[in-house]
Formats: structure tokens, C-alpha cells, sequence
């Protein structure tokens, strides 16, 4: 089939990618012309394993290509993806702007029968005034859908092209025919449904997700006042088919692009037709509250943080990603700089990002994890990059100041931190806290 992807970021980038993969003529569309240009170059200005290999092999394929010529796409293709953002407003909204403007671009350039399909995360009802805005401009034939993405950042990959299943929204039967031939390659798991409830499977499932991860973080400090460890607490609850295991791993927090906006948005969903989703309220308090455990374990450990050198290992939400947008490791190095700290920070990749976010003269970057421990009154580890599970513990111990760990994300083991010097506090786990280099008894 021919496609038209509207937007190359994270979405509508790795699904024109895959959608070429499985044999359909892709164009890509951006309004950056910079971009386009370094896109038809075969750079891929995002990190995601196996990205570039791919995008570069169904290029010279002939079948994807990028373009900043919107008109041009939407005339050579018979499905428009819209993938752009919708970023937060102020109070918690979804920004409509772009997916409107895309809307009133598709309208003006029509010409034929087309299938538009919204692929960005938008509130109930926005496919309603894709529809209205298009034909108040164009009198041609056209239908609407909504096809929400579920890729995870990291492994957007592996579920675009191995998805748990499809949702397709839509009240014409001729856009439901042409949409499960296109995606049938990739799952028989297709769930057709109307229009807005598609819209609402995407908001539902990700606060679903997010309040698992707030559930299991506030289990995690129940945890750590009772003496029980979170870890196989979460193990026993996952082989429970009714609950499962994914997103019961306690930490810092969730962040990224996905998560924090739908959250604040379904709230204001709610909000807007005057019903308080107080849960969901609470599951946003739980993860801002989460983040600043680490400050809490690390002020214990190290009293005031005035003058104190904290190394911080992970700036990226999550790892195999350089996306910082709303990571913990954000609020948790501004609070030691407005602390009085200084801050030597490192992430495999991300490092270029954060400095966007936060770049002071109290932080310094550095280029290895061994680099940023150099001399440490403490380090926090804020992403559980794997490299960071391989460090040499004892040599990382000497390479300090003071062997003091917050280890925000579990990543080592009770053999690795028994073996140890450090001094170390995790989450929800209290059998391994180690103050003065003996293990804490079990409450």
C-alpha cells in the first residue's frame, strides 16, 4: 500500500520505518527541512536499537523516503498517518495545534478517496474535529481513523512490528477492510471498535500502566518500614494471571513523553465532563513524590548536601533511550544543585538531551561511569543501564570519597552489594541496606 506518515518523531518515524519493513511505499513528512534533509541521509536523529539499520535498508529499497512536501505525499498515498505531537499545555490539556494544522494541510491538498488515521495520542473526540475541519475545506471523498500506538521506547521495534494487538476505530467499513489488510502482517489481534472508544483505549491503558508503577512504588516503602522485600513481593503478585508482571518493578518513578502527558490529560478529560478521576490524581502525587526518595536516603546517608560531590549514573527516563523529557534524574539533579551540591553526571547517550533541560556550572559531565564516581561524596543511580550492573564494585568503592550508594532502580544484586564497601540504600528492599559498611537487620 502507499502511506503517508505525517511527523518523524519518536511514532511516526519507527512506523514508517516498519510499515516499509512489511512491504508498503512509505513517505515520511516533516515540515524541518533540515531534518528531511538529514533523514534522506540516513541519519536518524532519535536513539532506538535497530532504527538505523533498518531505516537505511528499506531506503535503499526504494521504499521509504522522507519528504518536507506535504501536498506531494498526500497525492501518492492512499492512508495518511497523522503522527505528530501533543505535547501538555499548562493545565495538563493536550496541544491540539499541530494535529489541526496537519488536518486543515490534508484538506486543502485532497484530491481522491483517502483514509486518515490518526497514529498521536489525542483526548476523545479529536477525530471528530479532524473530520469537521477537513470538510469545511474539501468536498472529496475521505474517512477517519483512530489507530493509537503502543511502542515503549527501547523495544519500539519489537512492538511495532509485534504488537499485542491492533486497535482500529472507525464507523466505515471500507477504511476497517483496507486498515487490517495493512496491518494483518503484524498481528491477528485486531480490535475494531468506534471512533472514540479507540481514543480512550490508548489514555485507559497507559494510566493503567502508570498507576501498576505508582502501586508497586508505594508498596516498595511499605516495604522498607516492614521489613518485607519488594522484589519478591512483586514476583509473587506477577504470576498471578489476573495481575501480571510487567510494570511491578519499584524505583524512582516513571517518566518520558507518554506516561506523564496522557495522565495529566485524562484528567483533564474527566475533568472537562465533571467527573474527578481521584485516582488518577494519586497516581501523579505517588511519582512526583517518588523522585525525591532518593534525596530523602541520600541526606540520611550523607547529612546536608551543601558542598557535598554527588555523582549521578543515568539521565534518560528509562535505558536503550537518550529521551529525557519529564525523567526523574530532571527534578532529582536540579534539587541537588539548588541544594548546594555539585554534580558529576553521566548516561551512555542521553547526556546531549539533559544538558538542554539543565546545564549549570555546578554540574559537570563526564564520559565514563568510573569518571563521574572519581572522588564522590555519594552516587545515585537513576537508570538501570546495563553497563552499570558490570562496574567493579570494589574498585568503585576505592574511586570514592565516601562508598555511598542510593541505588534508585535495584540494579545490584544482595551477592554483588554483601561483597561490597558501600554504604547502600535501594528501593524497598531493607535486607540489603548497609549503613557503615554492616547490613542492616531485618525489621
Amino acid at each position: 500500500m502507499n502511506i503517508a506518515v505525517i511527523g518523524t518523531g519518536y511514532v511516526g518515524l519507527v512506523s514508517g520505518v516498519c510499515f516499509s519493513e512489511i512491504g508498503n511505499q512509505v513517505i515520511c513528512v516533516d515540515n524541518n527541512e533540515s531534518k528531511v534533509e538529514m533523514l534522506n541521509e540516513g541519519i536518524v536523529p532519535i536513539y532506538e536499537p535497530g532504527l538505523k539499520e533498518l531505516m537505511s535498508s528499506n531506503m535503499q529499497a526504494g521504499k521509504l523516503s522522507f519528504t518536507s512536501n506535504i501536498g506531494e505525499a498526500i497525492h501518492q498515498s492512499d492512508i495518511i498517518f497523522i503522527a505528530v505531537g501533543t505535547p501538555s499545555l499548562p493545565n495538563g490539556e493536550a496541544n491540539l495545534s499541530y494535529v489541526e494544522q496537519v488536518a486543515v494541510e490534508i484538506g486543502t491538498h485532497l484530491e481522491s478517496y483517502k483514509i486518515i488515521v490518526t497514529k498521536s495520542t489525542v483526548p476523545v473526540g479529536t477525530n471528530d474535529r479532524i473530520r469537521d475541519l477537513i470538510r469545511s475545506i474539501s468536498s472529496q471523498p475521505f474517512d477517519v481513523a483512530s489507530v493509537p500506538e503502543f511502542l515503549r521506547e527501547g523495544s519500539a521495534i519489537k512492538d511495532t512490528l509485534n504488537p499485542d494487538r491492533i486497535v482500529i476505530g472507525t464507523s466505515s467499513e471500507r477504511a476497517i477492510q483496507t486498515l487490517k489488510k495493512l496491518h494483518r502482517p503484524l498481528t491477528n489481534n485486531l480490535v475494531i471498535t468506534d471512533i472514540r472508544s479507540a481514543e480512550m483505549i490508548k489514555y485507559a491503558s497507559n494510566a493503567f500502566l502508570a498507576t501498576k508503577i505508582s502501586f508497586i512504588n508505594e508498596i516498595s516503602n511499605i516495604c522498607e518500614k516492614v521489613g518485607a522485600d519488594v522484589t519478591r513481593v512483586a514476583e509473587g503478585m506477577g504470576y498471578d494471571k489476573r495481575i501480571g508482571s510487567s510494570f511491578l518493578k519499584a524505583g524512582i518513578g516513571y517518566g518520558g513523553s507518554c506516561f506523564p502527558k496522557d495522565t495529566q490529560a485524562l484528567i483533564q478529560i474527566a475533568g472537562m465532563v465533571d467527573y474527578d478521576f481521584r485516582l488518577l490524581k494519586s497516581v501523579v502525587e505517588v511519582n512526583q513524590d517518588q523522585r525525591m526518595q532518593v534525596i530523602h536516603k541520600l541526606e540520611e546517608a550523607v547529612g546536608s548536601l551543601t558542598g557535598k560531590t554527588i555523582a549521578v549514573w543515568g539521565l534518560a527516563f528509562k535505558p536503550d533511550t537518550d529521551d529525557v523529557r519529564d525523567a526523574p534524574a530532571i527534578d532529582i539533579v536540579q534539587h541537588l544543585v539548588d541544594s548546594g551540591a555539585y554534580v558529576k553526571a553521566y548516561d551512555p547517550i542521553a547526556t546531549e538531551n539533559f544538558r538542554k533541560e539543565i546545564d549549570m556550572a555546578s554540574i559537570s559531565w563526564q564520559d565514563t561511569p568510573l569518571h563521574a564516581a572519581q572522588g564522590a561524596d555519594a552516587l545515585c543511580v537513576l537508570t538501570e543501564w546495563k553497563e552499570f550492573a558490570q562496574v567493579d564494585l570494589h574498585v568503585l568503592a576505592q574511586m570514592m570519597k565516601e562508598p555511598v550508594m542510593i541505588d534508585g532502580r535495584n540494579v545490584y544484586s544482595a551477592e554483588q552489594i554483601q561483597m561490597s564497601a558501600f554504604q547502600y540504600y535501594s528501593v524497598g528492599r531493607p535486607g540489603l541496606t548497609k549503613l557503615e559498611g554492616k547490613a542492616q537487620a531485618i525489621i
